[in-house]
């Protein structure tokens, strides 16, 4: 009878450790940035623009640990500092964070089971090599079918438009989104230098597209599905994904 109790015992400690390290692996997210540097043909430098990793991250590292893949893994180049954006700037001069972006991970890197989120960065640099990575695409796929949240802002819905699930249905068909518009592609002047107009993208996917006015803090979630228009959508995001982390635990 000691045995069997001293058994159970065991049994019960060592399905609180498998449940304690569930919980660790369940408390990392996933942000995923370009390792495109060119902007087309035009000789100039693109990259992940940094608010929309530096805002989200000012909101998700509090209480998740936080990881960064590129398509290629190494250093990933980057846009768009601001020196007047505080909060870009105190991450710029985090050396823990200066060294995850001089050493992204790559895909075969990644376990999925690891994460409760992904989250898919802008910059023009993800228009040549989000879309068609297959890796990203079924990372992706396996954290949303384990029950986790997919987030995306300004040009990172790029890494959304071919992602299938294990039904064979594409991840966005029939969900709400917004990225990037072509409005605000056309303002910006770059239509002619993008491979392809991403609001076009997606909605050939199958999602039903949303928008505000060009430059407009605006994001729209569905079904776990969280996305972010342009980089002043960034900061809002990150607390919505927050949010929406909460109420799944």
């Amino acid at each position: 009878m000691k045995l069997i109790k001293y058994i159970f015992v065991v049994v019960l400690a060592l399905s609180g450790l498998a449940a304690s390290a569930t919980e660790t692996a369940m408390k990392k997210i996933l942000f995923v940035v370009t390792s495109h540097s060119e902007l087309g043909n035009t000789g100039k430098q693109t990259g992940f623009y940094f608010s929309e990793v530096s805002h989200p991250y000012y909101v998700l590292s509090r209480d998740y640990e936080i990881d960064i893949v590129s398509p290629k893994g190494g250093a990933a180049p980057f846009e768009g500092l601001d020196n007047s954006d505080a909060i870009s700037m105190n991450l710029y001069n985090n050396q823990t964070f200066r060294n995850k972006i001089a050493n992204t991970l790559t895909p075969a890197q990644v376990n999925p089971d690891d994460y409760c989120a992904i989250y898919y960065a802008g910059g023009h640099g993800v228009m040549w090599d989000f879309a068609d990575n297959t890796a990203l695409a079924d990372i992706c796929a396996k954290i949303y079918e384990k029950g986790g949240v997919v987030a995306a802002v300004c040009h990172g819905p790029a890494g959304l438009v071919n992602v299938t699930l294990s039904n064979g249905q594409k991840l966005i068909a029939g969900k709400h989104l917004v990225s990037f518009t072509n409005r605000e592609e056309d303002i910006n002047g770059t239509s002619s230098v993008v491979p392809y107009m991403l609001e076009n993208a997606l909605l050939d996917a199958g999602c039903t597209f949303e928008q505000q006015k060009p430059w407009s803090d605006f994001t729209v979630e569905d079904q776990r599905l969280i996305t972010g228009q342009n980089p002043m959508s960034a900061l809002t995001l990150g607390y919505r994904v927050a949010a929406a982390l909460s109420a799944i635990k």
